[in-house]
């Protein structure tokens, strides 16, 4: 699975982030260039790939005339493009507590005890999805609630606006969101949905999850069992969270993260570090660096270094802080993710959960 929508001056690379990726195949739809007789009027007529996508819904059953009428409804957003290109800021050479400030974000004390009220209010559904899915439940809560502060900030962009100006008016991205229009169509018909309706992100993403629509085809569940996925419903985003992390590999009863101890004279600091990276606990003790708790049988971990005030961090990223990077491909995403699941579970009273961890 990427924007926590209530952080609009969060980098981009989050705020398009709660884009979690789909494992469909990107077809090749280069061919389908023939005008159509059908026409698109508005914001969108005479666009370039227009004629394209209506030839290509046709494969899914979309009459061109029905293409075309929904996307004569859509509106070019300028305020979309600008958010688009903004530049993420550049990297930092040195510590300057980019970590500790980017971490206050989300784990206040008033997010964690929203976080508690979240899961009291859908404790049902909760338990039923960790059953199904071998989740926590608080990393399901903790996810919806740094995506969308637990349902509070879903976004208020019209998504096929969305995706219709990302597709036709903005060509450095224009095959990725052309993909994902092609795929909200096909879920708004398959969900009884009019395509005019569905409200949420700048990028396109829906829901509490803040799903994009190829993800939605992907992963989405009907946990409450009334016959349609439903984002905005809190039990159908709490299964489809679920099933997004069972699907990329998440191991049950596993750790998550472990904090690292780093000894006198280690080189942790040029090392390569991120969720990507992979080592054994051996190469890493002979380098200084050591886990601060055993974390059993892993084969690998990945080393983790967080610009922390007063200096460095280091932790040791395991099999399911990786799946968590699957939903937004950022190490301070995950690891925010994280430690707001243990603080969640641990206010909750879980002992049991909070173990599974290292506090922060």
């Amino acid at each position: 699975m990427r924007i926590p929508m209530f952080l609009v001056l969060v980098p981009l690379m989050l705020l398009a982030g709660c884009s979690t990726q789909s494992t469909r195949p990107a077809p090749d739809y280069t061919h389908l260039a023939r005008p159509s007789a059908a026409r698109v009027g508005g914001d969108f007529a005479g666009a370039p790939g227009v004629d394209g996508f209506i030839e290509r819904m046709r494969r899914h059953g979309f009459e061109p005339e029905r293409t075309a009428a929904i996307l004569s409804k859509a509106r070019r957003q300028q305020s979309i493009i600008d958010l688009m290109d903004r530049q993420a800021p550049s990297k930092s050479t040195g510590p300057n507590g980019a970590w500790t400030r980017y971490r206050a974000k989300f784990l206040s004390d008033e997010s964690i005890g929203n976080g508690v009220a979240f899961w009291r209010r859908n404790a049902s559904a909760l338990d039923r999805a960790a059953a199904r899915y071998g989740v926590p439940p608080e990393y399901m809560v903790a996810i919806i609630g740094v995506e969308t502060r637990y349902g509070g900030f879903v976004g208020k962009t019209r998504i096929i606006d969305a995706l219709s100006t990302l597709a036709f008016a903005y060509p450095r991205r224009a095959e990725y969101f052309t993909g994902e229009l092609e795929n909200f169509l096909i879920m708004t018909r398959d969900e009884g949905v009019d395509p005019q309706s569905p409200r949420g992100s700048f990028a396109g993403a829906m829901g509490l999850g803040q799903f994009m629509p190829s993800s939605f085809r992907d992963h989405a569940v009907d946990l409450n069992g009334d016959g349609h996925r439903d984002l905005w419903n809190p039990a159908d985003a709490i299964g489809s969270v679920a099933n997004y992390f069972k699907q990329h590999g998440w191991q049950t009863g596993e750790p998550v993260a472990v904090r690292a101890q780093v000894g006198p004279g280690s080189n942790a600091r040029l090392m390569k570090t991120g969720f990507n990276t992979s080592y054994g606990l051996g190469e890493l003790s002979s380098r200084g660096i050591t886990p601060a708790r055993p974390i059993g049988r892993a084969g690998s971990v990945s080393l983790l270094e967080l610009d922390a005030k007063g200096g460095y961090e280091y932790w040791l990223g395991l099999k399911n802080f990786y799946v968590i990077t699957r939903y937004n491909h950022s190490t301070y995403y995950a690891m925010a993710v994280h430690q707001l699941a243990q603080a969640i579970r641990s206010r909750m009273g879980g002992a049991d959960g909070a173990r599974l961890s290292a506090a922060p």
